[in-house]
């Protein structure tokens, strides 16, 4: 059991309670700071001063004051007037993310919010209870405020409760009204009280629920690069000296070092690295180290800005200690947009240098003697393409993530009437860097799949020759999953299994 009290929530545990589906729960602390914060909002509200957000309207409406009878019909007008958003639904394992950094934040004790609250949403990801949340329409401030409420409408209500307003939801993968989805869960449906509808939907949450995934996976497919650039490093018979600890030393670079080590420990033993007597390889091999630790020092930096944000109370106002009530900015997303940027950015990159390995590979002036596009043999070009469109399908891919990694938090737009004047475009830019990711998923797949087939090439060449101990580990993997195929076959599905082994993480490196 997990337990969540808005301030030690970490990667791991989003992983495996996301994906793991271990349960969460509310702490001892957790539970005393949120019902402290809600003793506090009742005093605050029995004062009749205007507070923004729970008195009065929202965003240019925030000077409009409302009668306290009105507070639950204020909360629920904000939800149902912010679900406008549009295009597929999220996938479910980030809208499980999400609402799991929605219940850490507000146990935080600053919002004001009942219990219930956060226990609703803890008892829908325990049922597998899933808003179906469309992708588009967050600008990532106030927060994600449509993507939130589309996630509020499934467990909050009123006193109509009519079920075509309780959006959609997934329950054992069966799409429902959210009432309908609630009902089968034994999950009651909330009247939400003054400034609980605020709260829930202030903050970028699922900004930060995006992000939090694509760090994590970004990790590992760290790791699996550097992997296939041993691999494709064996296959060229290329130089080691590259990844000599004392030329990365001399710079100094964090991610640079633990590369090159990576690559060193993976090449160990082998009898086809430094054998040419060649002095110095081309960039996408001699500069990988580089190119791959830099992204090593952006996930760093990135898990730096994401752990604080999934640990952050991100609504507005923020109710502290004295009754005192501060209006602030805590839901913009600046932070959270920058990052993914700076992800997606390093993400681009290994996929671009991933591609011109495969290129290298594939290219009989630049492979050091295997055969063009890694036919069978020489006499066979021409009847067979080999390994061509694999490496199409990179490039193609490459030029999108060029694309989407164009920086997304230097866009901004007004909106509310001039009142919200600058805009962070989290969201987008977490979208973005998740389709990066998948994106570069894929090419390190076909590096993979393609460096493998050059190691078969070059063995029959040279029978007997010894992989390093990492290599062909790595190597053997490979080939269990996908035998060698001599002439043309359907190469898509053989490089999608790779492909689902690097997402399921199921490479032993």
């Amino acid at each position: 059991m997990i337990e969540i009290d808005g301030n030690h929530l970490s990667l791991d545990e989003i992983q495996r309670i996301v994906r793991g589906f271990e349960s969460v729960n509310i702490s001892h602390y957790g539970m005393r700071t949120i019902e402290q914060s809600h003793e506090r909002l009742e005093r605050i509200i029995s004062q009749k001063k205007p507070v923004y957000g729970i008195n009065t309207g929202f965003g240019v409406f925030s000077e409009q004051r409302i009668p306290e009878s009105d507070s639950s019909q204020l909360s629920r007008n904000l939800i149902l007037s912010h679900a406008v958003g549009t295009g597929d639904p999220l996938p479910d394992e980030i809208v499980r993310a999400s609402m799991l950094i929605r219940a850490n934040t507000l146990s935080k004790g600053y919002s004001g919010v009942r219990v219930q609250i956060i226990q609703a949403l803890l008892d829908m990801l325990e049922s597998n209870l899933i808003p179906v949340v469309p992708s588009q329409g967050s600008l990532g401030s106030s927060g994600d405020l449509l993507p939130l409420a589309h996630m509020a409408l499934v467990f909050t209500t009123d006193e109509q409760d009519r079920e075509e307003e309780s959006g959609w939801a997934k329950l054992k993968n069966v799409r429902m009204t959210g009432k309908e989805a609630m009902q089968k869960a034994g999950i009651n449906r909330l009247i939400l009280g003054p400034k609980e509808g605020l709260a829930i939907t202030n903050g970028a949450t699922f900004s930060a629920g995006i992000a939090s995934l694509v760090l994590i996976d970004l990790e590992y497919l760290w790791q699996v690069a550097n992997a296939a650039l041993a691999l494709s490093l064996e296959a060229v018979k290329g130089c080691s000296d590259a990844f000599d600890s004392r030329i990365q030393l001399a710079r100094g670079h964090h991610g640079q070092i633990q590369t090159a080590e990576q690559v060193c420990r993976l090449i160990e033993g082998s009898q086809f690295v430094d054998s040419t007597g060649r002095v110095q390889d081309a960039y996408s091999l001699r500069c990988a180290p580089h190119v791959h630790g830099a992204l090593l020092d952006t996930l760093n930096f990135c898990k730096e800005v994401i752990g604080t944000e999934i640990n952050a109370a991100t609504d507005n106002p923020l109710l502290f200690e004295d009754d005192i009530v501060l209006s602030g900015g805590n839901f913009h997303g600046e932070a959270l947009g920058m990052a993914m940027d700076f992800a997606g950015i390093a993400t681009a990159e290994l996929a671009s240098i991933s591609e011109r390995r495969i290129f290298r590979l594939t290219d009989e002036r630049l492979n050091f003697g295997l055969p063009p596009m890694l036919v069978d043999y020489e006499e066979a070009a021409g009847l067979n393409s080999g390994l061509m469109m694999p490496q199409y399908a990179a490039v193609s891919l490459v030029l999108e993530n060029r694309t989407l990694a164009t920086p997304d938090s230097v866009q901004s737009l007004p909106t509310s009437a001039e009142q919200e004047d600058h805009n962070a475009n989290s969201m987008t830019a977490a979208r973005h860097a998740w389709h990066i990711l998948r994106n570069t998923t894929h090419v390190v797949a076909i590096e993979l799949y393609t460096a493998a087939r050059a190691i078969d090439l070059r063995i029959r060449q040279e029978p007997g020759v010894r992989l390093g101990i990492g290599t062909k580990s790595l190597y053997e993997q490979i080939r269990q999953a996908v035998p060698y195929q001599p002439g043309d076959a359907l190469w898509g599905p053989e490089i999608e299994k790779i492909h689902n082994m690097i997402e399921k993480k199921q490479f032993n490196l």
